[in-house]
């Protein structure tokens, strides 16, 4: 059998959280959740340059509330806040409500899947050998921190005539344990030679049980929730 699970969507609910958070039925469903991607794409394009790396939105009565995880929160908040307000603007009129912004930095570009992929995938780009731009890309994450990562990236490698893969990989990357904190990403290079696919899978340890919070009822009973 191919491993072909995808290491985030393997541990939602268990140490990764689900990006989008609400609920919806029937046609809402189908039309928040285009909306979605809707918004994802307009950030993406709008911040190309500020690095930023995941989207998460969450939604309530009448309010949307986007939180962007940047490397450069300066580049994306802009002099005085100007760039943050303009994009506030344009994702009021996507989706017609009121747009709660919040910005978070990331302290380590190189420990995150997405920003260490989409750095490769530019230095392909830019002409430099595949093999470089992976060794670069991991003495850079072990150097911070990771315990371990994987790359591999896929195509026609150098201009050969016939496409492969090539994967490099040092420390550990357990995909199967379930309580293994991995971080995953794709990119993809456009080249003179066509599309080269970059995969990255970043291993930052292990994360233990947290201790669930105790609500009480009105009926003076504990319960987990």
């Amino acid at each position: 059998m191919g491993r072909k699970v995808h290491p985030i969507g393997f541990r939602l609910g268990i140490n990764k959280p689900w990006l989008g958070r609400w609920y919806a039925e029937g046609s809402d469903y189908t039309e928040q959740l285009h909306q979605d991607l809707k918004i994802r794409d307009l950030v993406k394009k709008e911040s190309e340059r500020a690095g930023v790396s995941n989207i998460e939105i969450e939604r309530y009565p009448g309010k949307v509330k986007v939180t962007l995880h940047t490397a450069k929160p300066g580049i994306l908040i802009g002099r005085k806040g100007e760039s943050v307000k303009i994009l506030r603007q344009q994702l009021e009129a996507l989706t017609g409500k009121k747009i709660d912004l919040e910005v978070k930095e990331i302290k380590s570009a190189d420990t995150d899947a997405y920003l260490v992929a989409t750095n490769i995938a530019s230095q392909l780009e830019r002409r430099i050998s595949y093999r470089r731009a992976m060794k670069r890309a991991i003495q850079q994450a072990l150097r911070q921190g990771a315990g371990g990562i994987k790359i591999s990236v896929s195509g026609r490698l150098s201009g050969a005539e016939m496409a492969r893969r090539v994967t490099l990989r040092e420390g550990r990357v357990p995909l199967q344990t379930l309580r293994a904190d991995i971080d995953f990403a794709r990119a993809a290079a456009t080249t003179t030679f066509g599309q080269i696919g970059i995969k990255v899978w970043i291993y930052k340890g292990i994360v233990m049980n947290q201790p669930e919070e105790k609500v009480e009822t009105t009926e003076g009973v504990y319960i987990s929730e």
